[in-house]
């Protein structure tokens, strides 16, 4: 069932995009977004960079729209609490992320995804994030217990119907209900780029709202798996970026995260996974190091930048 069934029309569904420096790749998206067979009721935009070619691609949507140009970058995270507050102030009932470098696939994404939170009756429901060069592959790898998952078609199984409960992929297409988001909190600023959505996703899970991700909606998004470097034949991985700023913010973040409630258990198996992977794979103890201090930063919460 692809339209939103069971769903009140009279709800407002705001979406929220966050961009930075991406103009061409920030256009496909507004365009795929503002042209949904069910369209949301407004869009908001939020230009870390402030750029006048931004402010002037957002008034010439199909739908009715706000620019919010800051003269600050305020990374992912701060970008979609800024949008998310404006939604809630503006009397949003729904509120639906995107990033500017990812897109719905096709023009049913919206409606689909708000059928599928009416049927199951979900405070947030995310689509499948999927390669944009080939949506047969997920964008970024999926864990189910010991087992990782790199393709749509093994999502599909164990008679999984249209709703994997319970995990989602959050910030790329995924819509929550205004109530949740009062429950679970906005983005951390602090957390800038890298983590910010896991934080929000620990707060859904210890908040004990129902959510899930909809195998029926597809959100597009550039390959992102190749961080995730795999380690013990493929049994465990690791993520590394190549590029040393996201390194930082990664390490940093997953140190403050892991100090939670909720993944302060994932502690032991991190130490082994990245011990492993810079000792024995990478022969690389001052990356090791360099992991330990970023960790110490985080877990400090030392925010600075």
């Amino acid at each position: 069932m692809s339209e939103a069934a069971g769903h009140d029309a009279d709800e407002r569904v705001f979406a929220v995009v966050v961009t930075h420096r991406r103009v061409d790749a920030l256009a496909r998206s507004l365009q795929a977004v503002s042209t949904q067979h069910r369209a949301p009721e407004h869009l908001i935009v939020v230009d870390n960079d402030n750029d006048p070619a931004v402010r002037d691609l957002v008034a010439s949507q199909p739908v009715p729209s706000t620019y919010l140009g800051s003269a600050r970058n305020l990374g992912g995270a701060g970008g979609f609490a800024l949008g998310i507050l404006h939604a809630l102030a503006s009397g949003a009932d729904w509120v639906w992320l995107a990033d500017d470098d990812g897109r719905p696939a096709d023009q049913s994404v919206l409606g689909t995804l708000l059928g599928c939170a009416a049927r199951h009756a979900l405070a947030e429901v995310s689509p499948m994030v999927c390669d944009l060069d080939d949506p047969t592959r997920l964008a970024f790898p999926l864990r189910r217990g010991l087992v990782w998952r790199r393709h749509v078609a093994e999502l599909r199984v164990d008679g999984a119907g249209d709703l994997l409960p319970g995990i989602a992929s959050l910030f790329n297409g995924a819509l929550f209900r205004a109530a949740t988001l009062e429950a679970v909190g906005v983005p951390d600023i602090r957390l800038f780029i890298r983590g910010d959505e896991v934080d929000v996703h620990r707060r859904l899970v210890a908040s004990g709202l129902p959510f899930g991700t909809c195998l029926d909606a597809v959100y597009l998004h550039p390959q992102g798996s190749d961080e995730f470097k795999p380690i013990l034949g493929g049994r465990m991985h690791t993520q590394y970026p190549d590029d040393a700023t996201k390194r930082y913010f990664t390490y940093r973040n997953r140190g403050y995260l892991q100090s939670q409630r909720g993944l302060r258990k994932l502690v032991p198996q991190e130490w082994i996974r990245f011990g492993w992977f810079f000792l024995v794979t990478r022969r690389d103890p001052a990356g090791l190091a360099e992991w330990i201090r970023l960790r110490r930063l985080g877990r400090r919460e030392r925010f600075s930048k």
